[in-house]
């Protein structure tokens, strides 16, 4: 009987709707197998944008430590559980949905987060990148037990790496850098503002027959990492490779308004020693 029980239990938290989460968008609006059209199909955004950021990094990436490249490829994992997430509704795509995105912020916080400002007991990347990965594996098998563990974890890599990017922007005078500062933060500010709408405001988006900012969220999200990440990129590569002499561009065009941002390398003597 224990068996079938277990057995039972586990079907449970892959079924339709079983996270308590249920998002402003009409369910099996446009299918039978989907419950949310709209926001899954929107998560597939990740997939377009995660290769050009990968391929457009790639040259810092080389220079600086190709582990970057694992914080894109991470991303494509949350697009993954994201669409999983939103076509079911399950308690398991829930937290695959959140662990994702944890993992992308812990990736990036132990790859990105200044040397300088490591503990006294770190005095290294790789001692502090196993600090932050064992406490994202803690973290990851709590969350199956106390989902909440999930939350307080992102808040405090998030909010730490936003405090940590605020103060080194303080000390920058690069134009460029600033101006992705400031769009970083309006994308942000966008996103968040979608999110928060679509929780707390459902009932006035059906009225509109609008149901679908948790799915523009998904677009401005990406977006909003893509210049977040590439601002965070370009401040390690100063600190980190500054004989590059790193700069900052936009894809497909720099002089255009919005683009792809993305780290050009002017100088690498490091990688002409070792042709």
């Amino acid at each position: 009987m224990g068996g079938v029980y277990s057995s039972e239990k586990m079907a449970d938290v892959f079924a339709y709707e079983s996270s308590e989460l249920d998002w402003c968008e009409d369910n099996y609006r446009y299918s039978e197998h989907v419950v949310e059209y709209f926001n899954t199909v929107s998560s597939f955004f990740f997939f377009i944008v995660a290769p050009i950021m990968l391929y457009l990094l790639h040259p810092y990436a080389k220079e600086r430590s190709l582990a970057i490249h694992m914080v894109w490829i991470m991303m494509i994992f949350v697009g993954l559980f994201s669409a999983y997430f939103h076509m079911t509704l399950s308690f398991v795509g829930q937290m695959l949905d959140e662990l994702s995105i944890l993992w992308v912020l812990a990736v990036g916080y132990a790859t990105w987060f200044p040397r300088k400002l490591f503990p006294s007991f770190i005095k290294d990347r790789s001692t502090f990148s196993r600090l932050v990965l064992l406490i994202t594996v803690i973290t990851s098998v709590s969350s199956f037990v106390k989902p909440t563990a999930n939350a307080y974890a992102l808040n405090c890599f998030g909010l730490h790496l936003l405090y940590t990017l605020a103060v080194e922007m303080r000390r920058c005078t690069d134009r460029k850098a600033l101006r992705l500062a400031k769009l970083s933060v309006a994308l942000w500010v966008l996103a968040i503002s979608c999110w928060i709408s679509d929780r707390l405001c459902c009932s006035f988006w059906q009225r509109l027959n609008f149901c679908y900012l948790h799915g523009i969220w998904h677009i401005l999200i990406v977006m909003a990492v893509a210049y977040g990440s590439t601002l965070i990129a370009y401040l390690d590569a100063s600190n980190e490779i500054p004989y590059s002499l790193p700069g900052l561009e936009y894809w497909p065009c720099d002089k255009w308004a919005v683009g792809f941002p993305h780290i050009v390398l002017s100088s690498s003597p490091k990688t002409q020693k070792r042709c």
